[in-house]
């Protein structure tokens, strides 16, 4: 796990790095240099404003709204910088794969791979409007803040985790179909070309979860593939809320204690099967020590636990270093894309009807993902099953695929979904 890969600091020589400061200024520079560059071309301000000018305006607007809103705060509030995460890079690397190959698997079509780059704006902010919509309002409670500004802040902070996979794929494909018939391309010819892709971009994804410790999986015994995560992990806040990292369980209806791990800390803390646990929280006192010159979020709180009226307290630095081993999802789930995106681009050498390919890939990831949710245990069982959101969403892409492929081969998709329009643009 590593989540933040670089940390911008908020203020350089004393000015912000963000917001009205040295990113504002080094815009203004650009602007000045585009402006220099058009006239030495024969163009005018009014030529640069009239092509470009809602570009700059939404930069200078990320620069001086956007970003400080999602700066990271230290536990007074204060701004201390702008973290590079490690699920971001993996998800800039992952959007740049999946693009490159469908260019290339366009032209090897008979396409127009231009056609490509100028619906991959479409695919990506479609997909992540959609990733992210589907998190947070799966999870809404999470991202209340103390201000309407906090909380548009925090939904904002995408690059960091809480993007779904379903959410992507169908924010993605709805913005991709409506480009296509805008155009009045082939949708199911194009589709064939750009699914096996979205796996490659999958692929380098499901990494970024590995790297931002989030999609992880359910206890494992130790070995090889096992993974450990750190106290900053969810995993581990999981495992230490459960009693597992302390060393005992309890029944959460009637907060008896039902087993105590011999040695464990609970153990050496005299704590005994039978007792009941009154209070079970983080234990914040520590926090009027921690330094301010580090985000909130890295700065780790203590535990209590009231057992039989008795407290116990722990510090940071008296628990686990790392989480109990769980299975290594991510990578499975990463490898398992990669096994679709290759084995996709093997069908498409055979003489399929168009939209088989593409089709296949929905039907393919459906199984995956709800074989993948048998091994997570991140998300919890929805509409009174065990069966989780992914889950109940995999069963549907799953019908949906089969009653696709059997609409495709009655011959009705070509009048349906095809152009007379060239893929060539």
């Amino acid at each position: 796990m590593r989540r933040t890969l670089l940390m911008i600091p908020h203020e350089i020589a004393g000015l912000p790095v963000f917001g009205f400061g040295w990113l504002l200024i080094a815009l203004a520079v650009g602007l000045v240099v585009r402006i220099v560059v058009a006239k030495r071309r024969g163009q005018t301000i009014g030529d640069v404003v009239r092509t470009e000018g809602m570009v700059w305006a939404m930069a200078v607007a990320a620069v001086t709204i956007v970003l400080p809103m999602v700066e990271l705060k230290n536990l007074d509030g204060e701004p201390v910088g702008m973290a590079l995460r490690g699920y971001g890079a993996m998800l800039l690397l992952a959007v740049g794969s999946a693009v490159s190959l469908a260019a290339f698997r366009a032209k090897r079509a008979g396409m127009n791979p231009d056609l490509i780059y100028a619906m991959a704006p479409w695919a990506f902010f479609g997909g992540i409007f959609g990733a992210r919509l589907f998190f947070v309002t799966q999870y809404r409670d999470q991202f209340i803040g103390e201000t309407t500004f906090e909380t548009i802040g925090n939904m904002l902070k995408f690059t960091e985790g809480g993007l779904v996979v379903y959410g992507a794929f169908i924010g993605g494909s709805l913005a991709v179909t409506y480009f296509l018939f805008r155009h009045h391309l082939p949708v199911l010819k194009f589709g064939d070309v750009i699914v096996p892709c979205m796996f490659l971009g999958l692929f380098f994804g499901r990494i970024g979860c590995l790297m931002n410790g989030c999609c992880y999986g359910g206890r494992c015994e130790e070995g090889p593939t096992a993974l450990h995560f750190p106290p900053g992990a969810k995993v581990y806040q999981d495992q230490l809320f459960d009693g597992q990292l302390l060393g005992f369980s309890y029944d959460r209806d009637t907060r008896q204690i039902t087993d105590v791990r011999d040695g464990s800390i609970a153990d050496r803390a005299g704590i005994q099967v039978g007792a009941r646990l009154n209070e079970f929280a983080e234990d914040r006192s520590v926090f009027a020590n921690a330094s301010r010159a580090i985000p909130a979020e890295d700065v780790l709180p203590g535990v209590i636990a009231t057992v039989d009226g008795r407290r116990y307290r722990w510090t940071p630095d008296e628990l686990p270093p790392k989480a109990l081993p769980v299975a290594p999802a991510q990578l499975i789930s990463s490898f398992g894309a990669l096994v679709l995106c290759l084995a996709l681009c093997g069908l498409s050498l055979a003489n399929l009807r168009a939209g088989a390919v593409m089709i296949a890939g929905f039907a393919s990831y459906a199984v995956l993902r709800f074989i993948m949710e048998l091994i997570r245990v991140d998300e919890a069982g929805q509409f009174g099953t065990s069966l989780s959101i992914s889950q109940w969403v995999s069963l549907f892409v799953f019908a949906f695929s089969i009653v696709g492929l059997v609409w495709i081969y009655r011959g009705t998709s070509s009048a349906a979904l095809h152009s007379e329009a060239s893929p060539n643009g």
